[in-house]
């Protein structure tokens, strides 16, 4: 390969910023050569070669000096015995900034793996958030990678590398408003995840390009034409798509290659903004226009600052094409992206932008993620290309993913807006919070100090900003409600004892179950990890460990948390009986679930047991599960219902029903259901035969006795051979 020369990168440097420092630039060019030394890639070039090319795409991309710079030196620090601190010393503390920060990246790079990946995401969010030039010099150093990639003889780390760039950094670059680096990066991952596909598409290209013959150059000719006599002065170029860009339109259309019609784009350049609209006004009067098919993005830029219009067009030649109209300046943004702003030349980058919000919500996502693959999750979300545009009630723009909610609104609005969110006029009307937004709705948000994240919010959110958000808050309230959980069962043991909970007595008994402070090792035991005997054994060594047999049911005496109780957060029984229908011997607020296994209702003779990770699951006291637990007295608590006023609320008692295979069985059984204000949440058919089938239903009730009405009304029903609860 030919490598670019010293002189030639200084020159092609110079020919854009004639003031660039050409001292520094020969001298790291030096560097580089003379620090990777006779070290070799995969394909046998000198390993300098790398970061020369990368320097070279930076100046394609007509970056400044220290971008330069920190493309020849970003290996350094990594495959050298070079340090930070010699290239601060050498080339000054601004490139060693970045040149780490680019090295911290490869780093991880390195290890691969899921929750390296997260890592390393999450290193680039926080190296970019302060300085965007690390992420301009970390794309350039993955397309010079990729455009190789061939060499590296592992398949599976050739996979990997490719995966990461399609999920990563060809969004991250879209982004930031480099559509030409993310069409070639996602073109290379493409060839590489999917060659036949590739390859498939190419060929067709190459078929269609010789058929063609001189299309594309009378349709350029047939719009210029049109333009002239219309007084606009325009620059007209047709330009194929690429493979992966086809791929991805023939997936999410659903057609076959033959049936797309802008496999070839055009695109108009004018002088002005007003010549934009002026060429578009010639465009459609001359030609018919598809429907559907135009976007005006100069009205409303995308998020990353792409501006330009499209239109389809029945063209000349009659072929349906798609048309691109945009200034200069417009085509230059749209190309090279931040890179176009020279940010760098008045004082230094700035992320204060509207374009950035992208990535102050990253960062907050990143403040709020527990772990590097959650964050993973969240970021990806966050990068959804398919948005809708919405609109506060003071006319400010906000984009969303595709399928958004008022919620996912009220977040990227502020996230104190989604933590009170209650409601949502869209169009001036309320709606549901899980509607789904659409293109130029105004979404005015309703708020409430009182209102809390529901975690059903959850199911229906889709921005990664959202889902960390409420997740955040549902970690928090659950580890509230072990803590209040595992301090009140600790201290029964320790009082059945005759001993005193203390924490200092907790401090020394910490190592033996790896926890790093009381907190955590209460919360632990009210996780159901740990029981509270094994903690009092621990801290009081010479008791005798407790006889294993029949478990006894121990009450638990009930606490006052030192705070306001969240509400419990019940997985099977309706949440709207919460806090109107309350079990005895509980913590105010403690994380209760209903036993799927035996459907306890109001009334049943019920027992408590601490679940690993939810808390106390409540059973019915002849529940067959119960018998796994015979050696467990430690998680089992005596508890009772605790009703208070009529109309508590609902919960689910199953039934199992057989019913006659006639006409009208199942009217008679809904029917009879109704009368007895009962709901059916569920029905399931669980055997059918040639004269009855079998079904289980789950029926919302008020108590015990409201379903052994509807049971006792279903049994005097013709049409139904047998009733009886559902257990186990």
């Amino acid at each position: 390969m030919k490598i670019i020369r010293q002189y030639e990168l200084v020159e092609r440097v110079q020919a854009y910023d004639p003031d660039a420092d050409e001292e520094l630039l020969n001298a790291a060019y030096v560097f580089a050569v003379k620090k990777h030394g006779s070290q070799t890639r995969a394909s046998g070039d000198p390993y300098y070669s790398h970061p020369v090319e990368v320097a070279g795409l930076l100046a394609d991309m007509k970056l400044d000096a220290a971008s330069i710079v920190t493309g020849l030196l970003h290996d350094t620090i990594e495959d050298t015995d070079t340090t930070r601190e010699e290239i601060a010393r050498v080339f000054g503390e601004e490139i060693a900034r970045l040149v780490d920060g680019v090295t911290k990246l490869s780093r991880l790079e390195l290890q691969s793996e899921t929750t390296k990946e997260a890592e390393n995401l999450r290193k680039l969010v926080i190296a970019m958030s302060s300085d965007i030039r690390v992420l301009l010099v970390k794309l350039a150093d993955r397309l010079h990678n990729m455009s190789t990639l061939r060499h590296i003889k592992d398949p599976s780390r050739r996979q990997r590398i490719a995966r990461e760039t399609m999920d990563l950094y060809a969004p991250l670059a879209s982004r930031i408003g480099m559509e030409r680096v993310k069409t070639q990066l996602e073109d290379l991952a493409f060839a590489e995840l999917n060659p036949d596909g590739h390859g498939s598409i190419a060929a067709r290209l190459k078929k269609l390009r010789e058929e063609g013959g001189q299309q594309v150059p009378e349709i350029e000719a047939g719009l210029r034409t049109t333009l002239a006599e219309g007084g606009v002065k325009a620059q007209v170029s047709g330009r194929e798509k690429t493979p992966y860009s086809i791929w991805r339109k023939m997936r999410t259309k659903n057609v076959d290659f033959e049936q797309l019609s802008d496999i070839t784009a055009f695109r108009v350049i004018v002088e002005t903004r007003a010549d934009c609209y002026s060429a578009l006004g010639l465009l459609h009067e001359r030609y018919r226009t598809l429907p559907s098919r135009f976007k005006d993005y100069i009205s409303v830029a995308k998020p990353n600052g792409y501006r330009s219009l499209h239109t389809g067009l029945i063209g000349p030649l009659g072929r349906r094409i798609e048309v691109q109209i945009r200034t200069r300046d417009m085509n230059d943004q749209a190309e090279r992206g931040v890179a176009a702003h020279w940010l760098y030349k008045q004082g230094g980058p700035s992320t204060d932008a509207p374009q950035y919000a992208w990535l102050r919500s990253l960062v907050e996502i990143l403040d709020k993620a527990p772990s590097p693959e959650e964050f993973l999750e969240h970021t990806r979300l966050e990068m959804f290309q398919d948005q809708v545009f919405c609109f506060t009630p003071k006319g400010k723009l906000i984009a969303l993913p595709r399928n958004a909610t008022p919620v996912d609104f009220a977040y990227a609005v502020h996230s104190g807006v989604g933590d009170t969110c209650v409601g949502a006029k869209i169009n001036g009307r309320m709606q549901p919070l899980r509607t789904t937004l659409v293109n130029g709705d105004q979404v005015e948000i309703v708020v409430s100090k009182a209102q809390t994240p529901s975690p059903t919010w959850e199911r229906f959110v889709v921005t990664g900003k959202a889902k960390a958000a409420i997740r955040r808050f549902m970690r928090t309230r659950q580890r509230e409600q072990y803590l209040q959980l595992g301090r009140s069962l600790l201290g029964k043991a320790f009082h059945e004892e005759g001993y005193e909970l203390t924490d200092k007595g907790l401090e020394g008994v910490l190592a033996n179950f790896k926890q790093a402070s009381v907190e955590d090792l209460v919360a632990h035991v009210g996780e159901g990890l740990t029981t509270a005997r094994e903690v009092l054994l621990a801290v009081f060594p010479g008791l005798k460990p407790q006889r294993k047999g029949g478990a006894e049911v121990v009450p638990i005496s009930r606490a006052r948390p030192s705070g306001r109780g969240q509400r419990a957060a019940a997985t099977t029984q309706r949440e709207a009986a919460a806090g109107r229908i309350a079990i005895r011997e509980l913590i105010p607020g403690m994380a209760i679930h209903f036993a799927r296994c035996c459907h306890p209702l109001p009334g049943d003779r019920i027992v408590g047991i601490v679940t690993t990770g939810k808390g106390v699951t409540i059973h019915t006291i002849d529940c067959a599960t119960l018998e796994s637990f015979g050696d467990s007295q430690d998680r089992w608590i005596d508890v009772g219902w605790d009703a208070v006023g009529e109309n508590a609320g609902s919960f689910t008692g199953r039934l199992k029903v057989t019913v006659a295979n006639q006409p009208g069985s199942l009217s008679s059984l809904s029917t009879v259901i109704a009368r007895h204000e009962g709901n059916i949440s569920n029905l399931r058919i669980v055997n059918r035969s040639l004269d009855f089938f079998d079904m289980v239903i789950d029926v919302e009730v008020a108590d015990v006795r409201h379903l052994a009405d509807i049971t006792a009304a279903l049994r005097a029903t013709p049409a139904i051979n047998a009733v009886e609860r559902a257990r186990n």
